[in-house]
């Protein structure tokens, strides 16, 4: 099977594919989420001023800090390596996927600094130029400028931002404020990692790419607007440890449990094939050993649900968990933004002495 034209094409014949350069691509490059709590368990804890209105303690999607009586910054970072060949295109991925945890918290960019680490002596300066060209033009479409960053020469091609927001206070939506008997919509299909895992061995076609790179770049611009729904009460985006991990960071943040329904779960055309032929990522494999436990699958549900669970999302889509008659609401915020996959995959409920995250 060839290689999208877009791919083949982009590099010139003496460089090598942006993929690789790298041992992983994209939010499959995550630390496991086992050994990153492994890691912050050793920190030592600062005080936290009163201003502080969200930091690490939820594993939430970006860090807020309150400025005034109308307004709070939001501010996040987001890099990693190549998970497309096509220069332009991983800087529109990269920069897709910083901003969105501007939009996960429910707040409205305002600008964004960049941070590239490129193998000068591998890759010419037209090829970075291209992966630059691309997150400058995600930027463009949300309306911000790139105002600085930092470039070093690495051993592994890096690009991606620091990206920052306001939100009013209000307004700041957690990933630790659902309540039982919500529900619960994604607004973009899965499968982008397995996606990645076909590109990288060549077995992606031109149409299940121009798929990936669709919805990796769609911005999820819907954030502020959901924000600002009386009914919504948390929102987080999908990302590196799969809808699994993500869905089980906001459960136990809440203190509730989740119970998804696997057959109402939006999946990219053609990714149940290529997961049943293999093309899982080794990042779906760490993120499953990390949580599994905490996760019950129905024996009803088909062999490939536990990989696409933990299937590594690159800039995936919002989870939205809202009452119930706040749905029709939720539901035409993702109309008017064009996120035609967007779905009611499942409800919280009380925690119980069972699995956190029930799938059935």
């Amino acid at each position: 099977m060839s290689m999208p034209p877009s791919s083949a094409s982009a590099l010139p014949a003496a460089e090598p594919r942006l993929t690789s350069l790298s041992h992983g691509g994209g939010c499959g490059c995550k630390i496991a989420p086992g050994l990153l709590s492994e890691i912050l368990r050793g920190t030592s804890a600062l005080p936290l001023p009163k201003e502080l209105l969200v930091g690490i303690e939820t594993s939430d999607d970006a860090a807020v800090y309150q400025l005034n009586d109308e307004q709070a910054l939001v501010a996040t970072t987001d890099f990693f390596m190549p998970i497309v060949d096509d220069p332009h295109d991983f800087g529109r991925i990269a920069a897709t996927n910083a901003i969105s945890d501007v939009y996960a918290m429910g707040g409205k960019p305002i600008l964004a600094l960049a941070l590239v680490g490129m193998p000068i002596a591998a890759l010419s300066t037209a090829t970075i130029g291209r992966i630059l060209e691309g997150g400058a033009s995600v930027c463009r479409e949300a309306g911000i400028p790139i105002a600085g960053g930092h470039t070093i020469d690495s051993v592994e091609p890096i690009y991606g931002l620091v990206a920052l927001g306001l939100v009013h206070p209000s307004r700041v939506k957690r990933n630790a404020d659902a309540r039982a008997g919500d529900v619960l919509v994604l607004g973009k299909a899965l499968g982008v990692g397995v996606m990645s895992a076909a590109l990288k061995k060549g077995k992606l076609d031109d149409a299940s790419y121009r798929r990936m790179i669709a919805t990796t770049t769609q911005l999820n611009t819907p954030g502020p607007e959901l924000a600002a729904i009386e009914g919504v009460h948390a929102l987080t985006d999908v990302t590196g440890f799969g809808l699994a991990g993500h869905a089980l960071e906001l459960a136990r943040g809440s203190g509730c449990a989740i119970d998804l329904d696997w057959s109402a779960v939006p999946l990219l055309d053609g990714v149940r094939a290529l997961a049943g032929d293999g093309f899982v990522t080794g990042a779906s494999g760490r993120n499953w050993a990390a949580y599994g436990v905490d996760v019950s699958l129905a024996s009803t549900l088909p062999a490939e649900a536990q990989a696409l669970l933990s299937d590594p999302q690159t800039s995936g889509g919002l989870l939205v968990s809202c009452a119930p008659e706040a749905v029709d609401a939720v539901m035409g915020v993702f109309a008017r933004h064009r996120f035609d996959a967007a779905t009611i995959i499942g409800h919280i409920r009380e925690a119980d002495e069972g699995a956190i995250l029930r799938v059935a």
